[in-house]
């Protein structure tokens, strides 16, 4: 017997029933974002390797471990994207729309690929929502990026179950001066290190400080610190970040540990954590990139930007009970035709109604049945209200209007008054 066909591991379908949560979480951003001037842009799932080993850093766990890269039929060596904040440069260095201090503020959505142990809340296809801001170098757009995000937070109603953390990783100079001191601390004290801390000492030694190994935690706790070694511009623009999220009032714990998992991070980094999700707790996560589009090839440009799992975030939704009422109902009226006369003018009918009411969602009844069945359908669908076309509402041109998850009786409605009708039940309703 030939092995029945399955996703891949850690690559989800989402079902319908699914859907319509993701769907609301994903509108809701959008709408945030077009309310404070971002600009959607989509690029790729597939890039060229090259591209992630040059801005994520070489010897970073992504590169190194996580990647699904292949080579196709010309012999290039391409990879499906991991993350999106090199696509998205590599896309305005391609168009040159960053040229000229050209200010970009943008915001993409779509799958990303890291081959991870799968998880509750980490999968190896995740979807993302990332946004990046190009030439604008000071505190005020990294708060404006930290401010949407507490916004949305309580638009979602999940505000009281997340935490911002923040550090400042300083100037590529600077970070560099911590590293050397951070170096000569952990080496003096390699053999109290776990394995891997061991291994990230000589390729990557900050993300020792991201480590969850007890053990070593425990060893970081007399480490240098970062902000220690912050060079005097780097130590203002943090301030002025501080002073923005006090000014709105906006609560943050500063984690001297933060240094987020990709090379190309400067001075400011935060991440948005919960302790609703187990061991998954980062739901949203950014900073500045600001040697990011010189190394990869453009002029110096400062650049700044974010991204949110909407997987975890759907989950947060879930477990909290956050789900508008009507996202669970996806049907606002069923309309049920007994006989083929009336299927014909209900058909019509529905047109009109739907001309009038755009928003309305009306489920005509598909494949007959009894008045039983379609009843049966009607409330199965999670409808407020059923509508009914038989041989007697068809002689006296009206329509049966039946509630179905509250008060009142059936009444009768004129077909030409129908919509104006709806409009007030539904809305009222």
């Amino acid at each position: 017997m030939s092995k029945s066909l399955q996703a891949i591991r850690g690559m989800n379908d989402i079902l319908p029933e699914q859907t319509p949560l993701w769907r609301y979480f994903e509108s809701t951003v959008a709408r945030l974002l077009d309310n404070y001037g971002y600009k959607q842009i989509r690029m790729p799932i597939v890039e060229f390797t090259e591209l992630f080993k040059r801005s994520i850093g070489e010897v970073t766990d992504i590169v190194e471990k996580e990647m699904y890269t292949f080579e196709d039929r010309n012999g290039d060596s391409l990879t499906l994207r991991p993350e999106g904040t090199a696509a998205c440069v590599r896309a305005v260095l391609e168009h040159g729309i960053t040229g000229g201090g050209q200010v970009q503020k943008l915001w993409y959505i779509g799958p990303m690929f890291r081959h991870e142990r799968p998880q509750k809340g980490r999968y190896r296809q995740f979807h993302q929502i990332g946004l990046e801001v190009f030439n604008l170098d000071g505190p005020d757009i990294d708060a404006e990026l930290i401010i949407m995000t507490w916004r949305l937070w309580g638009e979602l109603g999940i505000r009281d179950a997340v935490k911002l953390e923040l550090n400042s990783l300083g100037t590529s100079e600077s970070r560099g001066r911590y590293r050397e001191a951070l170096v000569e601390y952990l080496s003096a004290h390699h053999d109290k290190l776990d394995e891997d801390s061991q291994r990230r000492l000589k390729t990557n030694p900050l993300r020792v400080l991201d480590t969850k190994n007890a053990d070593t935690q425990a060893v970081l706790v007399d480490a240098p610190k970062m902000a220690d070694y912050l060079d005097d511009e780097s130590r203002t623009h943090f301030e002025g970040l501080k002073a923005r999220l006090d000014a709105v009032g906006i609560p943050y714990v500063l984690n001297p540990k933060l240094v987020r998992g990709l090379d190309y991070y400067s001075k400011t980094v935060f991440e948005w954590v919960t302790d609703k999700l187990g061991a998954q707790g980062t739901v949203c996560a950014g900073g500045r990139y600001d040697g990011l589009v010189e190394q990869m090839g453009g002029k110096p440009t400062t650049g700044v930007g974010f991204a949110m799992g909407i997987e975890r975030l759907v989950l947060m939704l879930e477990t909290l009970e956050q789900i508008p009422e009507e996202i669970s109902r996806q049907v606002d009226v069923y309309l049920c035709a007994f006989g083929e006369e009336a299927e014909l003018a209900g058909l019509a009918l529905a047109e009109r109604v739907r001309d009038q009411l755009p928003n309305l969602r009306l489920q005509v009844n598909a494949g007959a049945g009894s008045f039983k069945s379609q009843f049966k359908k009607a409330d199965k669908s999670g409808a407020l209200y059923a509508l009914i076309l038989g041989d007697d509402e068809m002689a006296q041109q009206v329509v049966g209007f039946k509630p179905l998850r509250g008060q009142g009786e059936q009444q009768s409605i004129a077909w030409d008054a129908l919509a104006a009708h709806l409009a007030t039940c539904v809305v009222q309703g």
